[in-house]
């Protein structure tokens, strides 16, 4: 439901320039839940833009339903042109400086 999405910043609004904050490219349309978890880093993306989840996500009922099952499962990206799609510098960022190795 379109109503429910939020969007969310891949490298984080704290951290990037004025001109990454306005980019496209370092944005996600996100569920909340999935937000705030991508927020916290207990969840990320890979370079094929599949979900990878932390291992500090305990493997919990609830986290098996709403975080673990998403694990591995690429993302619905904007059809056409890969420009249009979230940059992979961001998504690294997120990795490195954000996920919960």
């Amino acid at each position: 439901m379109p109503a429910l999405l939020t969007a969310s910043h891949i490298k984080p609004w704290s951290a990037a320039t004025p001109s990454e904050r306005l980019a496209s490219s370092n944005g996600l349309l996100l569920n909340a839940l999935h937000d705030r978890a991508f927020d916290r880093g207990l969840i990320t993306l890979d370079d094929s833009y599949r979900v990878v989840v932390s291992s500090c996500v305990p493997r919990t009922p609830a986290n098996e339903r709403w975080l673990h099952s998403f694990a591995g499962r690429q993302i619905h990206l904007p059809s056409g042109d890969e420009s249009t799609w979230p940059s992979r510098e961001f998504i690294h960022y997120h990795n490195d400086c954000v996920f919960e190795h």
